[in-house]
């Protein structure tokens, strides 16, 4: 079996899993101009609740549920308590605060769950692997593929074919113009939050069977988060999800060719897409 064939299909595989992390922060930012940095602790949350869930009897098809809910309702709160406040201020208070709150996210994860690392185990369903030939795969990388590619589907029609993904659009352009339509800005911005975080929480979920959870998985997370962001284009549904892949492949066959450099490939092929596109891929200029 070809090596770099198993590491690009691996590659699109964590490109999907970037994607659903991403496209929450970049929806927030095109939207409501505002820089979430506590949106890599939302993607811990997801992943504490999935694991929390499964100890108290649930199974993981279950938490592929519970965990995005209950993500999306903690972000929503957060949202009307407090973030609303900040969206007229300077971005460095949207930066001090949300960093602020990802540290207390991550405080309280360490008090109720202990600052060392769990595992979680994959569905008896998605064990084992599958084979097509000499190809051998796992199964619930597989179906990482295949349900990441659905929920894009879904989101695409949400943010693309809907009533809500029109003014959700028509708000990032202009939000004056949409709130003198008789649109209410600032439930609309609250639940974009929450559908941002909700896509966090739930790439959360889908992470813990491969990597296990832990207090620090949100530092990770938020630095691949922004270069995907940066990458794709502030508020670009298609260029968040071509970056994803991009950043996932590139990082899969690195680990291969160079593991020592796979990370500081991604910040290499960041800083190259930058000097030739400066607003991303697919980013407004």
């Amino acid at each position: 079996m070809n090596v770099y064939l198993l590491q690009t299909v691996n590659g699109i595989g964590i490109g999907m899993l970037y994607f659903m992390l991403t496209i929450g922060l970049s929806i927030i930012f095109g939207l409501l101009g505002f820089v979430n940095f506590a949106h890599g602790a939302f993607y811990l949350l997801g992943a504490y609740l999935c694991y929390q869930a499964i100890e108290l009897g649930a199974n993981f098809w279950t938490t592929l549920i519970i965990g995005p809910l209950l993500t999306a309702a903690f972000a929503y709160a957060a949202e009307r308590i407090m973030l609303r406040r900040l969206y007229n201020l300077p971005h460095e208070f949207h930066i001090l605060f949300t960093v602020g709150l990802a540290l207390v996210i991550q405080e309280l994860v360490i008090v109720q769950w202990g600052p060392l690392g769990h595992n979680v185990a994959p569905p008896d369903a998605l064990k084992g692997v599958v084979m097509w030939g000499s190809f051998i795969y796992p199964k619930y990388r597989v179906f990482l593929i295949a349900f990441s590619a659905l929920l894009a589907l879904i989101l695409w029609w949400l943010l693309e074919g809907t009533r809500l993904g029109s003014r959700v659009r028509a708000g990032s352009e202009s939000p004056e113009m949409v709130s003198m339509l008789g649109v209410n800005i600032y439930r609309l911005f609250g639940w974009v939050f929450a559908l941002g975080a909700g896509t966090a929480g739930l790439a959360g979920v889908l992470a813990a069977p491969l990597r296990g959870v832990d207090p620090v998985m949100s530092v990770d997370a938020l630095g691949i988060a922004f270069v995907v962001v940066v990458i794709g284009g502030m508020g670009s549904f298609t260029g968040t999800l071509v970056a994803g892949l991009l950043v996932g492949i590139v990082q899969s066959i690195m680990s291969t060719l160079w593991p020592e450099g796979a990370r500081l490939m991604i910040y290499i092929a960041m800083a190259l897409i930058l000097l030739l596109r400066p607003h991303g891929l697919l980013g407004r200029g």
